[in-house]
């Protein structure tokens, strides 16, 4: 980046986590910088910003305090958001750093893209765009640290609630929310500290170090923590941070089931067969409160004449794709399940698309079935005190049996939702169409309900 570049940093966290108190503590200590501060706050009065104008020396009349009020910046403040920070590093006055405060409800990945690539090019990767081009998205700044501030009190609260927050009409769950903010950052702020004893908050840092690998894990008190440690870090890189998520590595590297230091475990559940429709949704409706985490792909069974009539319904229009021909994603944070689309299996398409496919990527014809293709069942689980026999136990009874394949599936119950076909069902640069389903963008899925 171009060394007159100003850095930003971008503060997220569940509201009362302690973000407002964080920033004010940095603007104290921040003697030898001069920095400018965005508060975002989802209420038409900006009660943050106020908080952070009376307890430091900094001021919106002398443009070091920009407020964006009555909205998110990750939705539907994104082009506020741009144009505040424009306005910053357009100034005539020179910023050391600009620190963002999202509200309570953001989530950290879109406010990102935002930074890095501006408003409708969320779909680029920010360090290869400029190693292309040399040309910076926002000219004059550069996202430099993305922080997620945590509330050690109440982090398993969060973590297992059911509460809905309400995002300006757009409902989230608070124990997904949770685990988005600590999935996508450089650096954890472990707040309130003196709240809990030393086992709770080794329980905690566990968790958070299988969900967030990459990222710096800081023990805080009343937010006090050194400027340093999340102002002008040079940490920030897009791709390893939306890479680096424990589920992604633990599909790529799974490691043992053994028992854990702190009972934070994680396995990985792989299957040659699809699930059940009827037996899998009802394991989703009581699905083990002890799972923290849980993503990866799926495949539903559904007769084969469904199948079949699913091939004419493909030459006809964009209509819901088969059960057998389209992959399934899930999504488990905390209490939230969402069941989203995959694209479509290798196996469905067209002889000659397929056969195109397996000669780009000889590791998928390596690993096909005879029978299925490259239809399979891969889930990363990752919990606290979770019972790995039971769990995959209870994942391997959702399995069709082969009596059930023999005797055909007529007649069966299918409460998942259905998704129309994308306008091209499988990246090129995929070995599969299941390897599409662990980057399904969240809007395309659909909320199952609460574990209960």
């Amino acid at each position: 980046m171009p060394d007159n570049s100003t850095p930003v940093t971008v503060l997220s966290g569940l509201l009362g986590a302690g973000k407002t108190t964080t920033l004010n503590h940095v603007l104290r200590a921040s003697d030898e910088r001069d920095l400018a501060v965005l508060v975002n706050d989802m209420g038409e009065v900006n009660v943050d910003a106020e908080l952070v104008a009376e307890s430091s020396d900094i001021a919106d009349e002398d443009e070091e305090l920009i407020e964006l009020s009555n909205g998110c910046i990750c939705c539907e403040l994104r082009g506020d958001l741009l144009d505040a920070i424009g306005g910053l590093t357009a100034a005539d006055r020179e910023f050391d750093a600009i620190v963002v405060e999202s509200t309570g409800v953001a989530e950290p990945l879109p406010v990102a893209q935002t930074l890095t690539l501006g408003f409708d090019q969320s779909d680029l990767d920010p360090t290869e765009f400029y190693e292309e081009t040399g040309i910076e998205p926002l000219e004059g700044c550069h996202l430099d640290t993305t922080v997620t501030v945590v509330d050690a009190h109440q982090f398993r609260t969060a973590m297992e609630s059911d509460e809905l927050l309400d995002d300006d009409g757009t409902e989230k769950h608070l124990g997904d929310l949770v685990v988005e903010q600590v999935e996508f950052c450089d650096v954890l702020l472990v707040n309130k500290c003196d709240l809990v004893d030393e086992e709770t908050l080794e329980e905690i840092e566990s968790t958070l170090e299988v969900l967030q690998p990459r990222a710096e894990i800081v023990r805080t008190e009343h937010g006090r923590v050194d400027p340093d440690a999340i102002v002008d870090t040079d940490r920030f890189d897009f791709e390893a941070a939306s890479q680096s998520a424990g589920w992604i590595r633990e599909l790529q590297e799974p490691h043992a089931s053994a028992e854990e230091e702190h009972g934070v475990t994680s396995f990985v559940f792989e299957a040659r067969r699809p699930f059940h429709p009827e037996r899998f949704a009802d394991l989703l409706d009581e699905f083990p409160d002890a799972v923290v985490r849980s993503k990866g792909h799926f495949w539903l069974a559904s007769s084969e004449d469904e199948r079949s009539e699913s091939s004419k319904k493909r030459a006809g229009g964009n209509k819901p794709v088969s059960r057998q021909d389209q992959a399934l994603t899930l999504n488990v944070a905390g209490q939230s399940i969402r069941v989203g689309p995959g694209g479509r299996w290798v196996a469905s398409l067209p002889e000659d698309e397929r056969r195109e496919h397996l000669a780009e990527n000889p590791e998928l014809e390596a690993a096909w079935h005879e029978r299925w293709g490259d239809r399979n069942v891969r889930l990363v689980l990752i919990g606290t005190e979770m019972d790995h026999e039971s769990l995959r136990g209870s994942l391997e009874d959702c399995l069709v049996t082969d009596a059930e394949l023999e005797a055909g599936l007529e007649g069966i119950e299918d409460r998942f939702p259905t998704f129309e076909p994308p306008e091209e069902d499988v990246d090129e640069d995929d070995d599969s169409a299941a390897d599409a389903a662990a980057d399904q963008d969240r809007s395309e899925s659909e909320e199952l309900g609460i574990a209960d």
